[in-house]
């Protein structure tokens, strides 16, 4: 798998700006790693993760400084305004920024990534969501933050980018409790599975939520990563196969040079 040639995704609502959802094909990772790793907190040699992270960004959004988080599931949304370097990363998951040469970058293997942006103001965000995140509304709090900078929620255009599907996404009794006893509005993105489980539908949660903060353009790309282990990194299929790690693959968006 290992190859020169870094595969991304792009979403033509985005095209005012600089982004992509990368798969992970086109890195120097082998093994459970293969091939684009960026995931610094993997066993992964670090070297190859520096040098995966590099082709990334030079595919994507070429002589922008890539900034990254250390990503704890919560809704913390940072503003960065500089390079931040790896060993210094702050625990949040969600970036927004109004500085141009900046790549913000997000890390997933099944969590959802979300890359927003209001071109006309000239603002981007960035953000992780797991289920965590969803349900603490990491998304609007991104919007919320872009707003501050000067973006108009009915402006900004988020991409929901490769995460798990529904149909792969099974969760038991008090997880499906859990997102109904904060709104009964919640069961709507559960559907029956086998006895006592749900299938959870993450990113038709996370559009819900970001349309609710006033944003008109939410685009669900409806990319499952849980089936496709040619393309996509997936921490559930690994917890499956009970292998020892798992690679993550990057998202990454920025304001044009």
């Amino acid at each position: 798998m290992p190859g020169d040639t870094v595969e991304f995704l792009t979403v033509p609502a985005l095209a005012g700006v600089r982004h992509g959802f990368c798969t992970r094909r086109g890195g120097v990772s082998e093994g459970l790693y293969a091939s684009l790793n960026v995931g610094l907190g993997s066993s992964d040699d670090r070297t190859n993760v520096q040098e995966n992270r590099r082709r990334a960004v030079a595919a994507v959004a070429p002589g922008a400084a890539l900034v990254t988080l250390h990503q704890v599931h919560s809704a913390t949304v940072v503003h960065v305004t500089e390079r931040i370097f790896d060993d210094a990363r702050p625990p949040a998951d969600a970036m927004v920024t109004a500085t141009p040469g900046l790549a913000l970058g997000i890390l997933t293997a099944d969590c959802a990534p979300i890359l927003l942006a209001d071109a006309h103001a000239g603002v981007i965000g960035a953000a992780h969501s797991g289920w965590k995140g969803a349900l603490a509304d990491i998304g609007p709090a991104t919007v919320a933050a872009m707003a501050v900078l000067g973006a108009r929620p009915d402006r900004i255009v988020a991409a929901i980018g490769p995460t798990i599907a529904q149909r792969s996404y099974e969760v038991d009794a008090g997880f499906r409790a859990r997102f109904c006893a904060a709104d009964p509005a919640h069961e709507a993105f559960f559907r029956p599975g086998k006895p006592d489980h749900h299938q959870f539908d993450l990113e038709g949660f996370i559009a819900a939520r970001l349309a609710a903060a006033g944003v008109r353009t939410v685009v669900a790309m409806g990319v499952d990563t849980y089936p496709d282990e040619a393309r996509w990194f997936s921490f559930r299929r690994t917890t499956h196969r009970a292998e020892a790690d798992y690679g993550r693959q990057l998202s990454v968006i920025a304001l044009p040079s």
